[in-house]
This record gives structure tokens, sequence and C-alpha cells, in this order.
């Protein structure tokens, strides 16, 4: 491994960002319901964190390819995300809510896909380390959604916005201690990003990938009330989500060896197949505590096994100077845009047919997913 004075610096970044996602994820929409906002007003909100990720990081990633100063746009993005951050204390109706939302998470989301091209070069030829590095953001994850879940069964939600700026702050210290990288030419610097993307195998990635997030859009948006609904404490909430992350962790670990025996595209199609699985538990099983405790075991695939996956074939796809675009194309139309639609739809199937039809649906996406990742083959990857 290279410095791990590097190391540390790029690890802090990915600790407070995920910390960030497990105050945000988990425990935003309670605040916005405990503020008075009705299942299709969090529905809507709650999606413009993944509209962003659909729009800004392609503009983001095209300016630091462009200008080739991917560590001043990273640290840019992490700076204004924050000032806007500090917006949500003073906004509480639909509309302030929406363009405070709508601009720090423009900011926000644009930094990841950067810092993931960043990590990559910085591991070179150690990339299955990935994982290993990547799992710091899990930690940060885990002690948010943990902490929180546990702290909110005794103080007011509101409590929550303090998190929030504490995890912004972070991910702006970090921003600048993340170490400058060089993108090493590759021969498809010739080609277009048209050209790489418009491959068979690379449209079926992103394909599957997309509808992946489609099926994670309820998960995100209702699945904490869904649990406190069903009588579950605040503190239970986080724990279990906490158990899927820890899951995660774990193969995070054992992602080189898994790459090595088995490859991304069957590690791909086994974390599809353990999705269709996971959302049926979840939408029918929810009062059968050891069901849904299986149920966010199998995050440990249908997340850690899958990104790690996912972000690693685009990393083998996009090489050179298509790096940083690469990744923030992946960001946009797999977690933003999939995100977006997922959590646009949550809110009226959550409101007029159930959570068992909402979850059951995304069983039935994520089994699409499932059918289109078959087409990532493991001997196309290189």
């Amino acid at each position: 491994m290279p410095s791990r004075n590097y190391y540390w610096r790029i690890a802090g970044f990915y600790f407070f960002y995920y910390a960030f996602i497990g105050m945000f994820a988990p425990y935003w929409s309670l605040y916005l319901k405990s503020i008075g906002f009705n299942p299709i007003d969090i529905a809507l909100l709650m999606a413009v964190q993944p509209v962003m990720r659909m729009v800004a990081p392609n503009l983001w990633g095209w300016l630091a390819d462009h200008t080739g100063k991917r560590l001043v746009v990273i640290r840019l993005a992490a700076t204004l995300s924050l000032l806007f951050y500090i917006g949500v204390f003073f906004r509480q109706d639909f509309w302030g809510m929406l363009v405070v939302l709508a601009l720090m998470s423009f900011f926000w989301s644009a930094s990841m896909p950067l810092v993931e091209a960043t990590t990559f070069s910085y591991l070179g030829k150690q990339s299955a380390n990935y994982g290993r590095l990547r799992s710091w953001g899990s930690l940060g994850f885990i002690l948010s959604v943990q902490g929180l879940g546990y702290a909110l069964d005794f103080v007011a939600i509101g409590w929550l916005l303090w998190a929030g700026l504490v995890c912004e702050l972070g991910i702006w210290l970090f921003a600048w201690q993340i170490p400058n990288t060089q993108t090493t030419p590759h021969p498809t610097d010739q080609h277009s990003i048209l050209h790489i993307f418009t491959q068979r195998r690379v449209l079926a990635l992103f394909g599957a990938c997309f509808a992946m997030s489609v099926a994670h859009g309820p998960y995100y948006t209702f699945y904490s009330i869904y649990l406190v609904e069903h009588g579950y404490s605040k503190g239970a909430v986080g724990s279990l989500w906490a158990l899927g992350v820890i899951c995660e962790i774990g193969v995070f670990f054992v992602m080189p060896w898994l790459t090595r025996r088995y490859g991304f595209g069957r590690i791909l199609r086994f974390s599809f197949a353990c999705a269709v699985l996971r959302f049926v538990l979840i939408g029918w099983a929810v009062d059968w505590l050891v069901l849904l405790l299986i149920a966010q075991i199998l995050h440990a695939a249908t997340f850690g096994a899958y990104h790690a996956s996912s972000v690693g074939l685009i990393h083998e796809f996009f090489k050179g100077k298509h790096q940083s675009r690469g990744q923030a194309l992946f960001g946009s139309l797999t977690y933003g845009a999939g995100g977006m639609l997922g959590g646009l739809l949550s809110g009226p199937l959550w409101q007029h047919a159930g959570a068992s039809v909402l979850y059951s649906c995304s069983a039935g996406v994520a089994l699409v997913g499932w059918m289109l990742v078959r087409r990532v083959k493991n001997e196309e990857v290189g």
C-alpha cells in the first residue's frame, strides 16, 4: 500500500461523508415528519438528493477532467456544501427546505465520484484493496446511525441538524487533506467517453445498477418510518441499520479474496439475487424480527459486495483521462437517477398501496437488474 499518511487522509473523508449519509438516510424523513410534512412532501424532499446526484457529478466530473484540477474541485464542492447546509437551521417550509437541500446536495454529491477516482489512482495496481479503504466510510455510517438512533430516543429530533453540521465540517476538513494524484495515460484516451459508454457490457452494467438504485429508493425513504410504525424504537431502528453496515464492512475486507476467486460479474449477480430476497422479507416479514435481521444481513451483498464490484468495473471500463467522468456518470445515472425515481415513486405507492406492495415492487425491480447484469461477464473486464 502507498503512503499510510495519505491512506488516513482519504479514509477520513470517507468516514465523514458516509457518517452524513448515516444521519440523513435513516432519520431525515423522521425529522421532516416531525415538522409537519406529509408522505408526498417527504418523498419529494428526500428525492432532492438523488436528483442532484444525477445532475451535479457529471458537471463537476467534466470540470475536473477538463481542467486537470480534480483536487481543487473537491475542495470547492466541500466548502460550498457546508455553507448551504447551514440553511436547514432556518427553513421549515416546503419550498425553503427544497431550495436549501437542492443547493447543499448539488455540491455535496459532486465530491464523492472525484474522490473515488482519486482513491483508485492512489491505489494503482492494488485496486483490489479499495474495499478496505472504503470500509472507513461504512464505519462512519455505523457510528452515526447507531449513535443517533439511541440519542433520538432521549433528545428532540431537532438535534439531528447539529449532527449533520458536524459531519459537514468533517467532510470539509478532510477535503483539504486529500492528496493530489496523477492520472495515468491509457490507450482509450483516444476514444470519446460516449464510445466507451455505448459498449454493450457497459450499458448492461449501468442499466442493472440503475435498477438496483430504484429498488433501494423506498428503503432509504420510508424504511425508518416503516419500522417505527410497527412498534420499533428509534434505538432499534438504528441497530437494524447498523447491523446491515457491519456486515457490509465484513464484505469489504474479504472483497480482494472474493474478487480473485469469483470475479466482479458473479459477485454482482449474487448481489442482485440477494436484493430480491431482501426486499420480499422487508415487505412481508416486518413483524418477525429474525427474518428482518436476515434482511439486514443481506445488506452485505446488496450494497457492500454490489458497490465494490460495480465501482471496480467502472474503474476497469473508464481508464486514463475518463476516470473522473466515468465515476461521475456512474453516480449520476445509477445512484442519482435511479435513487430519484425510486424515491419519487415510493411516496404514492406508500400512501395508496401500502408498504408490502411498495417493497414487493422493489424486489421486482431488483429482479430486472439481475437479468441485465447477467450480460456483464467476468472475462470482458480489462
